[in-house]
């Protein structure tokens, strides 16, 4: 008998999502999978994705808290997989998440165990990038005393990824699995329709890697993104989280 799927914990809107992706080496980010389950490649390469996106009518098990409602967040994610009854669950590990909020970040890391810290952010979402129909969208986060920043222009109209292309890969991974120390692995669904991609002309990344995520990925920001990519965005549903009754990978 299938088990019940966990309540919805969390309703939004998610935006002007900006994603930078950049290949790594696997051994990077190997000590980091969480137990039961493994590192998920694309044509044998590894990938992290630098995120910026508006956090829009958000709403905690139905209720809208004054003042946290809207935001945005950056977050650095890896990919990995989980077999279940044949079947692979494609998810997201996060490296670190970044919010304006003390109390939205107090709530992820109690509820959800997720990285979460508090920053002064900001955006430019829609801002003419030189004509012809062409914008920027940009996100940004303080601190270690200065602004962190990328910025990704795009022009055109936006288009599903093709299946089993690289931005199919990124844009389609509806687990979250995050590391509970002593109480292993909690796995959580993510539930959103596919989304609509402007491939990005441009991009700018100005920040220090070693302030926000640790010297172990400066490297990673040093070459030019393999993906750059800005969604639409879509209501999106997160489920609550489960722990997992698994040692290893599955």
């Amino acid at each position: 008998m299938t088990p019940p799927r966990p309540p919805v914990f969390l309703t939004a809107r998610w935006e002007q999502v900006a994603m930078l992706s950049y290949a790594v080496d696997p051994a990077l980010l190997a000590a980091r999978v969480p137990a039961g389950t493994e590192l998920d490649l694309f044509e044998g390469r590894a990938y992290v994705t630098l995120v910026g996106f508006r956090f829009l009518d958000t709403r905690v098990l139905g209720i809208a808290l004054p003042f946290h409602r809207n935001f945005d967040e950056i977050n650095l994610r890896f990919y990995v997989r989980r077999r279940v009854s044949g079947d692979w669950r494609r998810g997201v590990v996060f490296l670190r998440e970044i919010v304006p909020r003390a109390l939205i970040a107090w709530v992820a890391r109690t509820v959800y165990s997720e990285p979460y810290v508090a920053w002064p952010m900001r955006h430019d979402v829609g801002v003419d990038s030189g004509g012809a129909g062409g914008r920027s969208v940009g996100y940004g986060c303080h601190a270690q005393g200065r602004w962190h920043d990328f910025t990704l222009d795009v022009a055109g109209e936006p288009a599903l990824a093709a299946q089993g292309s690289l931005d199919d890969f990124i844009t389609d991974h509806l687990w979250g699995y995050t590391r509970r120390a002593a109480r292993g692995t909690q796995e959580y669904e993510v539930e959103h329709p596919r989304w609509r991609l402007w491939q990005a002309s441009a991009s700018r990344v100005d920040l220090d890697a070693r302030a926000l995520y640790g010297g172990d990925f400066v490297a990673c920001f040093l070459g030019s993104p393999v993906s750059a990519l800005v969604a639409e965005g879509s209501a999106v549903s997160v489920r609550r989280g489960v722990a997992l009754a698994t040692e290893g990978p599955a």
